[in-house]
């Protein structure tokens, strides 16, 4: 396969013109479209956009590489174009993009992706970008990339990749000074062309060194042991995680993909100059991001969400599962057995409980696990269930004492606690002589940890089962004002930062509201359920808003943008917030402030319907579980038509 069969001449189009980054994007999957590479073109899109949203994917000297992997792919394929004027495209040197290769990758398959890293190593060299933006036919443009890719790989069988085929070039050096591993989020352009950038470099300084990329296609070029073992030092150039472990011992430079591309030099001198710190493995694979000294807060954070991320699947199948049950059932049954009176009814129910116990020490576990690594896992899971299930001393002496379970709250201290913990015992143990060292993960980090977590939990369970206690108390008093202004709030919190921090920790209330009433066997309509619906509410109005405002207030926006408005009916009404995020990342200063004002009506109203929910997810699919989903629907319409006519208010009109 060459780069040529994934560039049909309908996708390149040569010495046009755009207006600006978003018609350049345009103009490029337009000719995917022409190239017939695309089964969704707007869900396409918005992979775009998101990977745009993450950095930009240009480059310096000109050059941009958009790409994204994603279901609405048909199939592998590439859109060039050459613009006559650049346009600003976020390149790092600030000057504008004028090449461009577009990538559209399918989520299966890897052969591609591999022919496409020879097209990132080849825009690397000067001359062979000259020569492209210097063609004035498509045949032309062809032809250079044809000749470069011949000239620099040859004439390899099908099967042969230029990942496979570096390292057998390199099979010859007798050592490598200098190792490094790059990776990007999407494993597809940036993660090549820094590997292309550090080899490059060091075989100009005279410096041998040698790149293992983790691209989409899997780690290629893998650096060995002994490698590892007689190299200087390591630069992991990487926007993700990577593997670590390996490295111990080992002078290691952190630093962004970007970094490898663009001061490729400046970070093998640092290598070879000894100017980077001897890297002790700590447990957590260690990312760019904890190079660069991020705070304390910071961490927490990582690791909250981390824990959440991995809860969530069993919180919102389990919790639809229950909610169907309740929506299936008959109440004049037995109304103190609601949700298990029918046989259909009854399965729901068993099946969507298991899910949601699983729950808290799934959240426990993942947190433990984020800060201690594998050791942290086990002591996660047991002082999740522990807080699920309120064990104490008192409960275990005396087997007719009620547990009090801790719920949300305990299983949230059980997962910090016992991954610091278990980080702290990694440290002692380290301590130890070298013959223990099997006997470490099987036998004394399980026991000891186990053991902590188990006399730290029947400690705290009584003490957090007591707050949460007063907690849900506390929520159940509110009412009137104070009710609608915490559905107000907490649906603001939505639209502040659309996927941020913000939204995060209001979602994140959400669900421990409904595990906590789901610990206690609430009933349908109580407040954590409440909670809950004036979250979803307002997160689905952003969207809803400014999708509103692309239709009645047209002079408002491009029409590219009108275009793109239309996406987020969709994205709306399914609760996928982050459909806002291009809108509000060009415009912030009039489109959040639109957005968290309709979804605090929105949220309020709901409150004020008393519309609960107990599936944390689903947009509208899970309408029909929504008590009072008449007053539900006139929240959502009432919010998403105010954060419309704000927007509409607020923009400009734009020149069309």
């Amino acid at each position: 396969m060459r780069i040529t069969d994934l560039l049909r001449p309908e996708s390149v189009e040569l010495h046009t013109s755009a207006a600006n980054k978003e018609a350049a994007i345009d103009k490029l999957i337009g000719l995917h479209v022409a190239g017939d590479n695309l089964a969704d073109v707007e869900a396409y899109k918005q992979a775009i956009l998101a990977r745009e949203a993450q950095s930009s994917t240009a480059i310096e000297a000109g050059i941009a590489v958009p790409h994204a992997k994603s279901e609405a792919v048909k199939r592998p394929g590439l859109a060039a174009m050459t613009l006559d004027t650049g346009v600003d495209y976020g390149a790092m040197d600030n000057k504008p993009s004028d090449l461009f290769f577009m990538i559209a990758a399918p989520m299966d398959g890897n052969l591609h992706l591999e022919i496409l890293s020879r097209l990132m190593v080849l825009l690397m060299d000067g001359d062979f970008t000259a020569r492209l933006r210097a063609a004035t036919t498509v045949e032309e443009f062809m032809k250079a990339i044809d000749e470069a890719e011949g000239a620099k790989y040859g004439e390899p069988a099908a099967q042969e990749t230029a990942a496979e085929a570096a390292p057998a070039a390199e099979e010859k050096a007798a050592g490598y000074r200098v190792l490094a591993v790059t990776a990007c989020p999407t494993g597809i352009a940036h993660t090549y062309m820094a590997a292309e950038a550090l080899e490059k470099a060091g075989k100009a300084m005279d410096i041998p060194l040698k790149a293992e990329t983790n691209g989409s296609g899997g780690a290629k070029n893998v650096l060995t042991a002994e490698e590892i073992a007689a190299a200087d030092g390591i630069i992991v150039a990487a926007d993700k995680n990577v593997e670590t472990a390996r490295f111990d011992g080992k002078r290691v430079l952190f630093v962004p993909v970007s970094e490898g591309i663009h001061h490729p030099e400046e970070l093998i001198g640092k290598i070879v100059e000894k100017q980077v710190p001897i890297y002790h493995y700590s447990g957590a694979v260690e990312t760019t991001e904890t190079a660069k000294n991020e705070s304390i807060g910071r961490q927490l954070y990582k690791h909250l969400m981390n824990g959440v991320s991995h809860m969530l699947p069993f919180v919102i199948g389990g919790g639809i599962l229950i909610a169907l049950a309740f929506l299936l059932d008959d109440y004049s049954i037995n109304p103190a057995n609601f949700g298990m009176n029918t046989p259909v009814a009854a399965f729901f129910k068993t099946v969507g409980g298991v899910a949601f116990n699983f729950m808290l020490p799934i959240l426990a576990g993942y947190i433990a696990m984020s800060i201690a690594d594998r050791p942290g896992l086990a002591v996660g899971f047991v002082g999740g269930s522990l807080a699920a299930a309120g064990t104490s001393f008192a409960t275990i002496l005396d087997p007719n004492t009620a547990a009090i379970p801790a719920g949300f709250l305990g299983a949230l201290l059980a997962g910090f606690v016992g991954g610091y913990f278990m980080l702290g015992l990694r440290k002692v143990c380290d301590k130890l002589p070298d013959s223990l060292e099997g006997i470490k993960p099987i036998l004394l980090y399980p026991v000891i940890g186990v053991l902590f977590m188990g006399l730290f939990m029947c400690l705290v369970n009584p003490i957090m089962g007591a707050i949460n206690n007063g907690l849900i108390a506390f929520l159940n008093s509110l009412g009137g004002t104070s009710k609608i202004l915490l559905g107000a709030v907490l649906a603001g919190m939505m639209s502040i930062d659309m996927g941020g921090p913000f939204n995060k920790a209001a979602y994140v209330t959400g669900t421990g509201a409904i595990a906590t009433a789901a610990a206690a066997g609430a009933a349908q309509g109580a407040i954590e359920y409440q909670m809950m619906a004036a979250v979803m509410v307002g997160g689905m109005v952003p969207p809803l808003a400014i999708a509103l405002c692309t239709t009645f207030f047209k002079k408002k926006f491009t029409q590219d943008e009108r275009k793109s408005g239309v996406v987020n009916y969709i994205m709306g009404l399914c609760f996928i917030t982050e459909g806002a995020i291009p809108f509000a990342a060009s415009d912030p200063l009039r489109v959040i402030p639109s957005c968290v004002v309709g979804s605090a009506v929105a949220g309020a109203l709901s409150m004020f319907f008393g519309c609960s929910l107990m599936a944390p997810h689903g947009g509208i699919f899970v309408f029909p579980v929504v008590t009072n989903v008449l007053g539900y629907v006139i929240s959502l319409v009432v919010g998403s038509l105010v954060g419309m006519l704000l927007l509409g208010v607020l923009k400009k009109n734009k020149e069309q």
